[in-house]
């Protein structure tokens, strides 16, 4: 065999392995911060939705600190900020970020992985107007710069129990929920809350699978 059969036997052998890498951008978040500027007490008093957003970007920290406030990892490298079923956590977050929107993240769809605190992308581009239409044409959401969605996998819960932990799903991603609301506040930013959406039409913007199924839909950015 010679060598020109060798180079092309082994780029049709690792193109793939090559390729399967280049699908996802992995995205290191910036460690969170433990302290604030506001109370507890000053932030619930505060906070409210909000649903007209300015015309300025994020940076990353504040995304990362929003993030790790709704589902980071708090404790023994496991529990996460809130309050779990069983510990199960069913609950996936999404990031739609806008084009030039966060500072350091490009257009597109995230995964946030909670463990390593980071984001892999899942889809690429400018998203958030199809959520918007997807969430009953509500464009206000579209103005901020990042969306983020919240999903349950009930599978997580109901294997343990049973058909009970459909509804712990949705009390977790309401704690999830008021956690970004509350470290927004803390950050001077402003969140809107979306509940009516065409759950199958979000799945497909997204690009995630049904497995995944899209409780809350949050606007975050500066109100």
């Amino acid at each position: 065999m010679n060598t020109l059969s060798i180079l092309f036997i082994t780029s049709f052998i690792f193109l793939p392995i090559f390729a399967l890498a280049q699908t996802h951008t992995d995205v290191l978040l910036p460690k969170p911060s433990f302290t604030g500027k506001k109370s507890v007490e000053e932030a619930i008093k505060a906070r409210r939705t909000v649903r007209h957003f300015k015309a300025k970007a994020l940076n990353l920290e504040q995304l990362s600190q929003i993030l790790w406030a709704a589902y980071g990892v708090t404790a023994n490298g496991f529990y996460k900020s809130v309050p779990s079923a069983g510990a199960l956590y069913p609950l996936d977050i999404w990031v739609a970020a806008g084009k030039n929107e966060v500072e350091g993240l490009q257009a597109g769809v995230y995964h946030y992985i909670p463990k390593a605190h980071r984001l892999t992308q899942v889809k690429a581009g400018e998203l958030r107007d199809d959520i918007a239409r997807a969430s009953l044409y509500q464009s206000w959401m579209a103005e901020a710069p990042v969306i983020l969605i919240i999903t349950g996998e009930y599978e997580r819960c109901t294997r343990k129990y049973g058909e009970r932990g459909i509804p712990y799903t949705y009390i977790e991603a309401g704690h999830a929920g008021q956690n970004i609301f509350l470290q927004a506040e803390v950050l001077g930013l402003g969140i809107g809350i979306v509940g009516a959406f065409h759950n199958d039409v979000v799945q497909k913007v997204l690009g995630i699978g049904k497995v995944y199924d899209p409780i809350l839909i949050m606007s975050v950015g500066y109100k």
